[in-house]
């Protein structure tokens, strides 16, 4: 296996001889994981003139035919309103977005694709796809499928301590309001 240079190795240079292995493998998902994302944000700018952003906002509309409120696509997205509100402005004007209120709250608006934001997200999520194939294709599927599977239990072992860590919280906070 061909190993990175010294200029390719980013994020995973930070790990030492000595560090633990829990730290190295932390450092090289998160060294893949950016490597795939800066592949992905070059390639939507210069394919398509898109940020990852706006991909990432269409994307969210596309799996939501009925439409997003805006509350709900910020939390989606793990963005403020602000950014929400920016981004829908500029979609909208592109024709991509349609913004309506919501009849039992003035102040509320539910967003969706126009069909010329459904055609232009649907050309894009093809090619993306493609792209993140070929970036992957040096695994072989059983590699692949082996590694889905162990992140998703990284993901679900996550999601207990946070729980367990919520929880603690909750009756630390009950103990010192007691």
């Amino acid at each position: 296996m061909k190993k990175l240079s010294d200029t390719d190795i980013g994020l995973e240079a930070r790990a030492g001889i000595d560090d633990h292995a829990t730290l190295k493998l932390w450092l090289r998902l998160l060294a893949c994981s950016t490597q795939i994302e800066t592949e992905i944000r070059r390639r939507l700018r210069t394919r398509f003139g898109i940020t990852l952003s706006r991909f990432d906002y269409l994307a969210q509309l596309h799996r939501h035919p009925e439409g997003l409120r805006m509350n709900a696509l910020s939390r989606y997205l793990m963005v403020t309103g602000g950014n929400i509100t920016g981004l829908t402005d500029e979609l909208e004007k592109e024709g991509l977005v349609q913004r309506d209120a919501v009849a039992q709250d003035r102040r509320a608006f539910v967003l969706t694709l126009t069909p010329a934001g459904r055609a232009s997200f649907d050309s894009m999520a093809s090619e993306h796809e493609g792209w993140i194939i070929e970036l992957m294709g040096g695994l072989k599927a059983a590699e692949r499928k082996t590694l889905h599977t162990l992140l998703g239990t990284l993901r679900l072992t996550i999601a207990q301590q946070q729980d367990k860590d919520r929880q603690d919280n909750a009756s630390l906070s009950t103990d010192e309001a007691a």
